[in-house]
């Protein structure tokens, strides 16, 4: 199997407005030089002013592209996004289960930037229960980890003890966005695996920007698939999402900005090795 390139593969919702989900998941992965692969959990129809559809496929059929990807490639990683409903989580973990991939990067979209929202109820304590004992690393922002833990995560203080209540839900390792929490000096971006509790620190932008989540989940991911350990994946994603944040452009009507996920070309600044 070595002369067989590592692949990344994400299972999530497709974006049909190119800025979040497996389109989004695709551009990051081919910007860290890692081929990608995909499994459609959800289909939406959306644009930057907001979801206006969504579409679950078959539980059996998502399946089949899992079994698909691991039956020809040699995954590294797998990143979950969108997955909408029990069956799809419960289809889902049932294929990790049986493939065991090296790596699961965990992003639980629950809520769309626009407000709409992506999780059926009953999805909730599926995710908790299947999905967070195989997860590498979880990476909520703070409106999902509130949901997570059920109830409200108002500052800094409280995003650090909230660190250590996810950890305690059987995740292995959580990175928790901040770029929820209200302030003007630094967003932070806090990991905490157990063992080493480290902090990430970029200037705060005003932009409001479409899938910031969806990339920072795959960049680590395509981080884990080259070899690096998790804290330095982590680290040099937050990265990655800076720079293509504040290289954002804006396509559409609306005002969320699609993120630049090649920014580092125009740099001359590759991402790290």
């Amino acid at each position: 199997m070595s002369h067989r390139t590592v692949c990344a593969l994400t299972i999530a919702g497709s974006d049909s407005g190119g800025g979040a989900g497996i389109q989004t998941d695709l551009k990051a992965f081919a910007a860290h030089h890692v081929h990608g692969l995909s499994a459609l959990a959800a289909l939406t129809a959306q644009h930057t002013r907001g979801v206006t559809a969504v579409h679950v496929p078959p539980a059996d059929f998502l399946r089949a592209q899992i079994d698909a990807c691991f039956d020809d490639f040699r995954v590294g990683a797998v990143k979950l996004g969108m997955l909408a409903t029990a069956d799809i989580i419960h289809a889902v973990a049932d294929a990790l289960e049986a493939h065991r991939p090296p790596h699961v990067v965990l992003d639980p979209v629950m809520v769309a930037t626009s407000g709409a929202k992506l999780l059926e109820d009953d999805a909730l304590q599926a995710l908790r229960e299947r999905l967070l004992p195989l997860a590498t690393v979880l990476t909520p922002n703070i409106p999902e980890a509130e949901l997570l833990l059920g109830h409200a995560i108002p500052d800094d203080e409280a995003a650090e003890a909230a660190l250590v209540e996810l950890l305690a839900l059987d995740a292995k390792a959580v990175l928790l966005k901040g770029g929820h929490l209200p302030g003007t000096g630094a967003m932070v971006d806090r990991f905490d695996d157990g063992h080493v509790l480290l902090e990430f620190e970029h200037p705060r932008l005003d932009i409001e920007g479409h899938g910031t989540g969806c990339t920072l989940a795959s960049a680590i991911a395509a981080n884990l698939c080259r070899g690096q350990a998790l804290p330095e994946a982590c680290a040099n994603a937050t990265d990655y999402v800076a720079g293509a944040l504040a290289n954002a452009y804006r396509p559409g009507k609306g005002r969320s900005a699609v993120l630049d996920h090649f920014w580092w070309l125009a740099k001359g600044r590759p991402p790290s090795p």
